[in-house]
């Protein structure tokens, strides 16, 4: 029978853990979870955390809001992330490769071929595949959205049952009960406008987007007729556990 195919979207806030360098506990997380669920499902990730990977190693002159300092950090940061992904999932038995894309590779047939025909050979050859954004040479943003329209281009792109959005809150919250400081998550979503009036337009602290991008992103993977799950990825177990509807999180179809 042939395995269902998750992408696995995580951000800097989440890597983090909501802290000022990556947890290597959050990627064993990652790792245990994906060999657990190693029979069932395929894993693609796309992940943020360059950057901050960087930040703990060096300092820069310039300001850090500098296009070119943060692709000079995601430059530094990245060999980095890979090692902290490497050395935990090989402890797993599982094995990572890295892939590193850019908006205008989406634009071109061919390219967009190739992404597909050489991920597919590295998840059959039993490779987890990490995307992260090209950041060193993109201008258009650092840039994504925090990778949420990266995640759902290349969901689209590699036809994925579930793309699998991990941030720091239990989904998608109505606006009136954050207001009433008692969040409550919304379960399930078919219109996408009307979750759009639920939102605020708030940013995390290490990552570029905010839930706006994750709506974005969730439009366009269901332009695709895929589910997109918006899960907190500060759980341990957070696949697992909204795999068997354990936690709440947003389900948008």
């Amino acid at each position: 029978m042939a395995k269902k195919r998750i992408l696995l979207k995580i951000g800097s806030n989440t890597l983090t853990k909501e802290t000022n360098h990556i947890s290597r506990g959050k990627i064993e997380d990652l790792g245990v979870q994906i060999a657990a669920l190693n029979d069932e499902y395929e894993f693609i990730i796309v992940s943020s955390g360059a950057i901050a990977a960087a930040k703990q190693f060096v300092k820069l002159d310039n300001q850090d809001k500098d296009v070119f300092v943060k692709q000079a950090l995601a430059s530094i940061g990245q060999p980095h992330l890979m090692r902290i992904y490497n050395e935990n999932f090989k402890d797993l038995g599982l094995n990572t490769s890295q892939c590193l894309l850019s908006y205008s590779d989406f634009e071109k047939e061919q390219t967009k071929k190739n992404i597909v025909n050489t991920i597919n050979v590295l998840v059959k050859n039993n490779y987890i595949p990490i995307i992260n954004e090209n950041d060193t040479v993109a201008t258009d943003e650092i840039r994504f959205g925090d990778n949420d329209k990266l995640a759902a281009l290349t969901a689209v792109l590699l036809n994925v049952d579930i793309l699998i959005i991990a941030t720091n809150t239990n989904g998608i919250y109505t606006k009136e009960s954050i207001h009433n400081e008692v969040p409550e998550t919304i379960k399930l979503v078919n219109d996408l406008k009307s979750l759009e009036k639920e939102i605020g337009d708030s940013k995390s602290s290490h990552g570029t987007g905010g839930m706006q991008s994750k709506i974005e992103a969730a439009g366009i993977s269901k332009a695709a007729n895929i589910e997109t799950w918006i899960v907190n990825g500060l759980n341990d177990n957070f696949i697992l556990r909204a795999l068997k509807d354990e936690i709440p999180f947003t389900k948008i179809i």
